[in-house]
């Protein structure tokens, strides 16, 4: 009896000495219009409202009430998004970045100009968190500086060279290739090659055309700013990265970098709607499911391509179920069931679902990969292209054009994957790879921002690279100095060399006849 006096003080002093997180203000910003990015940070938001944090959301996204969250609509840049989805498919490079950085101010402003963030803005209000999404929409970043907030970055597509710059990361390109290119790693030479002159194009597309009208539209908004913009981007505290080293390969990150790929999967999956649990468990040859994501739908695809769809999928004895956006589909095939919203996790989940026809977008290739199932990819923009390929390297997957889709290919490589034990069985390994984790990447993410919190946005994690110059950085400096000294010394001694030689050697002037006479 002695002993429960003394277990129970034990117990308490060890909560005492547990690191406590006072409720916080948080204020998240999600501009771009695409639903995944919303999905991505959903249940992170959710965790940290619900440990007593306030957390303030703006989004294009009309939410449902969640107890000590606000959402504050900046809906605008849904009337454009049909332009940004045709913008990204624009030929060129050099056109391409132009597109997309105008997409970029398109969407800062829609969200500053809307009259509740400018009530906010002027409410007064403060707040000590300010997270925002890695997509290039830099003038967000100022509500950190208008707030006085610690300022941390969260990718839904994982890490990229700016990011790296962001945080002084040293990630070098030659095997870390861009997220919008169809490229892996590792890379040969001309794959080297390619992703380097897309990385120039970009940097030169970034200082002459989308740096400086991010400069004037955070001069507009932020007219009695704090900082400048240069020195916003240089004020991260952290960054939560969507991605992980077993979905797809170990790279350098500082301690303020997270990964926290399949931050939005619940590893308990609910029990599906009747209906879909029907269809799925009484089909004999097991079920494939079809999405192309939140932001293509299937719906808009041309005639021919939807009819190759149909035809493959109706010559199938699996069971499909397909996410298509409108009530009605002619010629139908019985065994295809549509829906405009499906629970996909919790589909993937299903032990009867044999395989998963994706666009490639991350998220979806996490889900995949964490519950098992091979994936056919049919990329259409951005990060979707690198993914797919990297399901192929990796040997989960296999990928093919959406543009110019087959009715003998597509049915070639669904049949591949199907019967092809590989690739089931390699989807399978790096998900067990994958759940090998000391905890949850919810739990990681909420962990590492309250520790933010509590450090007053920990100033000690920060890397001196980030207030080095190019040359310090690289060591060029340096390197002129070891280099240049025994260049000198050796440049010196040659000289002094040949004068002490011209000295020693120099032939006496002749004596003239007159000399002589004397």
């Amino acid at each position: 009896m002695k002993l429960l006096p003394l277990l129970l003080l034990t117990l308490l002093g060890l909560f005492h000495l547990a690191p406590q997180t006072q409720g916080a203000k948080i204020l998240l910003t999600l501009g771009f219009p695409g639903r995944s990015q919303y999905i991505f940070v959903e249940s992170y938001f959710k965790a940290l409202a619900a440990r007593g944090h306030e957390v303030t959301v703006i989004s294009p996204f009309k939410n449902k009430p969640v107890p000590n969250v606000r959402f504050i609509l900046a809906p605008k840049i849904n009337d454009h998004y049909d332009e940004i989805l045709a913008g990204m498919n624009v030929p060129g490079i050099w056109a391409q970045q132009k597109v997309f950085s105008e997409m970029l101010v398109n969407i800062c402003d829609c969200v500053l100009s809307e009259p509740a963030v400018q009530k906010l803005m002027h409410s007064g209000e403060k707040f000590d968190v300010v997270l925002a999404e890695m997509v290039q929409t830099e003038s967000l970043f100022g509500l950190a500086q208008h707030f006085n907030a610690s300022l941390i970055g969260f990718s839904s597509y994982g890490n990229d060279y700016r990011i790296d710059l962001h945080m002084g990361n040293i990630s070098p390109l030659s095997y870390n290739p861009l997220p919008t290119l169809p490229l892996s790693n590792p890379m040969t030479f001309s794959e080297r090659l390619s992703n380097k002159w897309e990385v120039w194009v970009e940097k030169a597309a970034h200082y002459w055309i989308h740096s400086p009208a991010m400069e004037k539209q955070y001069a507009k908004y932020f007219p009695n700013a704090k900082k400048t913009l240069d020195e916003v981007l240089d004020s991260f505290d952290f960054m939560l990265l969507g991605q992980h080293f077993t979905l797809s390969y170990p790279r350098p990150y500082l301690p303020n970098m997270i990964e926290v790929g399949g931050l939005h999967i619940a590893h308990k999956p609910k029990p599906l709607p009747e209906d879909i649990k029907q269809f799925i468990e009484s089909s004999r040859d097991g079920v494939i499911y079809f999405s192309l994501g939140s932001n293509v739908k299937s719906k808009d695809l041309p005639q021919e391509t939807r009819d190759t769809l149909l035809k493959v999928f109706g010559g199938l004895k699996q069971r499909v179920l397909w996410k298509f956006e409108d009530d009605n589909m002619p010629n139908k095939p019985d065994n295809v069931f549509l829906s405009k919203w499906f629970p996909q996790p919790d589909i993937l989940a299903h032990k009867n679902v044999k395989l998963f026809i994706s666009h490639g977008g991350l998220l979806s290739t996490i889900e995949s990969v964490f519950f098992g199932k091979p994936i056919l990819g049919l990329p259409v923009f951005y990060d979707q292209f690198m993914n797919v390929k990297r399901a192929e390297r990796m040997g989960f997957g296999l990928g093919l054009d959406l543009q110019n889709l087959k009715q003998a290919e597509l049915e070639k490589t669904i049949n591949t994957l199907l019967t092809t034990p590989s690739y089931g069985n390699a989807a399978a390994l790096i998900s067990e790879r994958y759940r090998d984790q000391p905890e949850s990447s919810l739990e990681r993410a909420v962990w590492w921002t309250e520790y933010v919190i509590r450090h007053k946005g920990a100033p000690h994690m920060r890397a001196t690279s980030r207030d080095l110059n190019f040359f310090q950085l690289h060591g060029w400096d340096t390197s002129a100095v070891l280099l240049g000294l025994p260049l000198l010394a050796l440049v010196v001694l040659v000289k002094l060399s040949c004068w002490l030689l011209r000295k020693v050697f120099a032939t006496k002037p002749k004596r003239t006849d007159k000399q002589k006479k004397h």
